[in-house]
């Protein structure tokens, strides 16, 4: 999988990221660095993309 592909996200990862980056825009963020803070804060909150239900570990 190539870097920045979002294939792996679920849909709500995907929801979560446009809201932060609408966010992030209306605060002025250029769209660059929205994407990109939007994009880090969903994998701060989940670790990433999509994960298997068994084998998630608690955080």
């Amino acid at each position: 999988m190539p870097r920045g592909d979002k294939s792996s996200y679920t849909d709500k990862q995907k929801r979560q990221a446009e809201h932060i980056e609408a966010s992030e825009k209306k605060e002025g963020r250029s769209d660059k660095d929205a994407e990109r803070i939007a994009w880090a804060t969903v994998n701060k909150q989940d670790g990433g993309g999509r994960k298997s239900g068994s084998a998630r570990k608690p955080h």
